[in-house]
């Protein structure tokens, strides 16, 4: 409650982060929002090739199969590496200002979140000309994105604060992702994956999420809600490890800074 009155009463400092980073993120560069549109579908391209045509997967519609865990998952990953840097990147505010820094990270949540609401589109693009189609079942995609901004926020609390002390960690983590895209079911399915070792998979959330992504744009069925359950489950212990975590750190930004 007293993290929802400080972000009630710093909501335009909220407000001025989000915009400024949507904003300003290809801010000055030709493509500008493009790049929103032309980063991931490259990656689509390069994965399609490699996958369907190079190893011959034998997933129907790959390229859409594709997208529907790929595009996701980049909001998975930039919250991820971009949230490990962002009190290290505000350090000199920190030290000048009293704000609430869990603003910080949360903007960096929000603004990729906004980042990846646009990238959607690319997903309908693909689902659309790829002949599969769209279903009322597209409806249910609000509920799973309200999901992923869950395990987001804890998650950003996490890498944000533990970066300050620990900054080996933004490298790492860099490598940490390149494996975790790998232990996702996002090029291949979970059934792919021999039985003994699919619990694995199932720790990452990000597993259910995609899962439920696919269900109602590839699939066009409504997503699995034990999946969702699971998931909003594991974000939820997320924010409430990260939020302490994060209010105990936080103590020694300046310092650190």
């Amino acid at each position: 409650m007293k993290l929802a009155k400080e972000l009630y009463n710093y909501r335009e400092l909220l407000k001025t982060n989000i915009t400024k980073d949507v904003g300003g993120k290809y801010k000055n560069s030709f493509l500008g929002v493009l790049w929103s549109f032309v980063n991931p579908l490259l990656q689509i391209a390069v994965y399609a090739l490699v996958f369907q045509v190079i190893l011959r997967s034998n997933i129907e519609n790959y390229a859409v199969y594709l997208c529907c865990g790929l595009i996701p998952w980049q909001y998975f990953s930039n919250v991820v590496l971009r949230g490990a840097a962002t009190i290290i990147d505000n350090g000199n505010i920190i030290k000048k200002v009293y704000f609430p820094r869990e603003i910080l990270p949360i903007s960096v949540v929000t603004s990729e979140g906004v980042n990846f609401l646009i990238s959607t589109i690319i997903i309908i693009g693909f689902v659309i000309f790829g002949g599969i189609g769209l279903s009322a079942n597209i409806f249910w995609y609000f509920l799973i994105l309200a999901i992923q901004y869950v395990v987001s926020i804890g998650i950003a609390f996490i890498v944000s604060s533990l970066t300050v002390y620990f900054r080996d960690l933004l490298h790492l983590l860099g490598v940490f992702m390149q494996l975790l895209f790998y232990a996702t079911p996002i090029v291949y399915s979970i059934t792919d994956v021999p039985a003994g070792f699919q619990w694995l998979l199932k720790l990452n959330p990000m597993t259910y999420l995609i899962d439920g992504y696919r269900s109602i744009f590839y699939n066009k069925t409504m997503p699995n809600f034990d999946y969702l359950l699971i998931a909003l489950v594991m974000g939820i212990v997320l924010c409430v490890i990260g939020y302490f975590m994060f209010k105990k750190l936080q103590k020694g930004f300046a310092e650190e800074l």
